[in-house]
């Protein structure tokens, strides 16, 4: 089969691989008809975060049911299911108190409760490296999907690929960072980025009730598409001083909740890249920064974006004094999905409207090319196995 396979940084190639098979009595096949690329793909391509070995890319993908392991009998063969991104067992404590994301079973060689840099991770992801379980991603023709019995959905066959395919990711992350804020209605909310998950936030923000939901990007063409779709007011950081903008759109006190859907690889000067090296941290938390004196006292900062490394110099001291409540981490998909399945079923929320480019995989690396370099507009590429 086909698939877009890392080699190294900077070299994501379409290869020819081996088609999967069955490994585990709960595992199922699926034929891909719809993926995506991440801004967290993105990561590994740069090398910030590492991969020795070739890797199958892809976290967000769907597909049709071709084959299924002699204990699932929840699928059958010809199902059209999207897959959440986290890999979880479904028995384990974390994935039995609504915290798939750190199961403890999916990723044996590196799971543990430390959090380190290069091991003991939570759970495992698809297609995002050796570190978080190895497993091949889906930006191929096929893929294994294992514990198939608890994550996979059915989808409504009235919704088209394009419709479902963002409830792997990007939307019910975007929902995890509103919901973690626990808005009581009319609330003004910032968003710092508009790249997919960015404007998935926005819309998860009027859906729970904001009154004034504010995106923040230095992208123009990525702030007329947040402005086009989810009607939201925009600054650009190059043109305004979007601290000083947000305080005075709200009346001097901050924005009462601020997201962070950008992470440690933000638009960087020349300065930020040396304090990065001096003090050997990978990226920057410029954005993060920005949350905090941007977020009203005792209000809430959500963290989307990813983060890899310590950071010197973390504003500890700002976030004590305005009484800051933080939640971050990776989505947990199973709590939301089927609730997040229906408002798109039910046409209370448009997910495809965010795509600008759809190609064939075969097309992959041109995908990844214009995807990070940022070129002919793209704000989510779509590949068709």
């Amino acid at each position: 089969m086909k698939a877009a396979v890392f080699h190294k940084p900077g070299d994501i190639r379409v290869d020819n691989v081996p088609d999967p098979t069955i490994l585990d009595p709960r595992d199922v096949i699926l034929k891909v008809t719809a993926t995506a690329i991440c801004g967290s793909d993105l990561h590994i391509l740069s090398g910030a975060v590492p991969q020795k070995e070739n890797l199958i890319m892809g976290h967000e993908f769907m597909g049709i049911v071709e084959e299924v392991g002699s204990e699932i009998t929840n699928l059958k063969k010809g199902d059209r299911v999207v897959v959440p991104f986290p890999i979880a067992c479904g028995k384990c404590f974390f994935c039995t108190h609504e915290a798939s994301p750190a199961c403890e079973n999916s990723n044996f060689k590196h799971y543990g409760p430390n959090g380190d840099l290069m091991d003991q991770k939570g759970g495992a992801l698809f297609g995002y490296t050796d570190l978080y379980g190895g497993y091949s991603g889906g930006q191929a023709e096929y893929v294994r999907v294992p514990y198939a019995d608890i994550s996979p959905r059915v989808i409504p066959d009235h919704l088209t690929d394009e419709q479902a395919l963002f409830l792997t990711d990007i939307f019910p992350t975007g929902w995890s960072a509103i919901d973690w804020a626990n808005l009581k209605g009319g609330e003004t909310v910032a968003i710092f980025g508009s790249g997919p998950v960015g404007l998935m936030a926005q819309k998860a923000a009027w859906l729970h009730g904001a009154g004034r939901v504010i995106a923040i990007d230095p992208l123009d063409y990525r702030l007329d598409k947040a402005k086009a779709v989810n009607k939201v007011e925009i600054l650009n950081p190059h043109k305004v001083d979007v601290i000083q903008a947000i305080r005075e759109m709200t009346d001097g006190r901050g924005a009462d909740v601020c997201i962070d859907a950008v992470g440690f690889e933000p638009e960087r000067n020349f300065m930020d890249k040396v304090k990065a090296t001096i003090n050997f941290e990978k990226g920057s938390i410029k954005v993060l920064e920005m949350c905090f004196e941007a977020v009203r006292r005792m209000g809430t900062v959500s963290i989307m974006g990813v983060y890899g490394s310590p950071y010197d110099n973390f504003p500890l001291f700002r976030i004590f004094d305005k009484g800051i409540t933080i939640k971050q981490g990776q989505a947990p998909v199973l709590n939301y999905i089927d609730q997040l399945i229906n408002l798109v079923s039910e046409n209370k929320v448009v997910l495809d409207d965010i795509i600008t480019h759809s190609i064939p995989l075969a097309e992959a690396e041109h995908g990844y090319q214009i995807f990070n370099e940022k070129e002919d507009d793209c704000v989510k590429v779509v590949l068709k196995p």
